[in-house]
């Protein structure tokens, strides 16, 4: 069942991704996106990486596609079409490069990866929020902080930029 839904995830989202590329309309590709991170999501979820999947889905899927159909809508490029390249040609020529390139570089990166790596045994089951928490809050406590604070005065400029201007 595990299999199934695996390659059923697997399909839309390169379908989808597909479709981010080739379509014609801004709204489309956006909406092609978010079904792409959807399926991103659900893939991070099989392989028991539950935080990964939950970020992926409310931060990418949630916060930045809904700000690019915001952007696309409030700009009215939806109304855009993007036209069709009389040398269309080009596009098939780097579809077909792109295949010979992975084709050779198979190989080489099915030697280079390892295939079956286990995760170090804590001694006790944690589960992936808690193994992550613990090493950001710990290891990397200091990076942390100092990314909150960055973002912080982001904000604080932003809110002094915008109150200045009106």
């Amino acid at each position: 069942m595990e299999s199934l839904i695996f390659y059923l995830l697997s399909a839309v989202t390169l379908i989808s991704a597909v479709f981010v590329v080739f379509l014609r309309r801004p709204m489309h590709n956006v909406l092609s996106m978010i079904v792409v991170m959807i399926g991103l999501a659900g893939l991070f979820i099989l392989l028991n990486a539950e935080f990964i999947g939950m970020v992926q889905l409310v931060v990418y899927a949630g916060a930045v596609m809904v700000l690019f159909l915001f952007v696309i809508m409030l700009l009215n490029l939806d109304q855009i079409r993007l036209p069709i390249d009389p040398r269309e040609g080009r596009t098939w020529i780097g579809v077909g490069t792109a295949l010979a390139l992975l084709l050779v570089l198979f190989p080489i990166l099915r030697a280079v990866i390892p295939s079956g790596t286990s995760a170090p045994e804590t001694g006790q089951t944690m589960s992936n929020t808690q193994i992550i928490a613990r090493e950001l809050f710990t290891t990397y406590l200091l990076p942390f902080e100092i990314a909150s604070v960055l973002l912080l005065a982001a904000i604080v400029g932003t809110v002094i930029l915008a109150k200045k201007r009106s």
